[in-house]
């Protein structure tokens, strides 16, 4: 089984809640939804390897931006950069394929 830890720049995650509502305490929990779907990103991965993550939290479907990097055997550490309200064409793929 793998361990997720999650880390976040502070001032990101601050101006995150400002303009989305949305924690990235609360996206977090967006990665244990079963049926969440999570796709490279090639349009911003540039400069670092993106990924985007549709899943549910405990209060609503969101759109989750992140990278991810393999810190020891089974542990993974995920970065969020940004969490958002699914809008309604991630909504509409989410439930396409769950």
């Amino acid at each position: 089984m793998i361990n997720i830890k999650f880390e976040w720049d502070l001032n990101k995650a601050n101006l995150n809640l400002i303009r989305h509502r949305i924690s990235f305490e609360e996206a977090c929990e967006a990665f244990f939804d079963p049926n969440a779907i999570d796709d490279f990103d090639v349009e911003h991965s540039v400069s670092e390897t993106r990924y985007n993550l549709i899943g549910l939290s405990s209060r609503r479907l969101l759109f989750v931006v992140h990278t991810e990097k393999k810190e020891t055997e089974g542990e993974v550490i995920v970065r969020i950069i940004s969490a958002r309200k699914a809008e309604k064409k991630h909504r509409s793929l989410y439930e396409q394929q769950n």
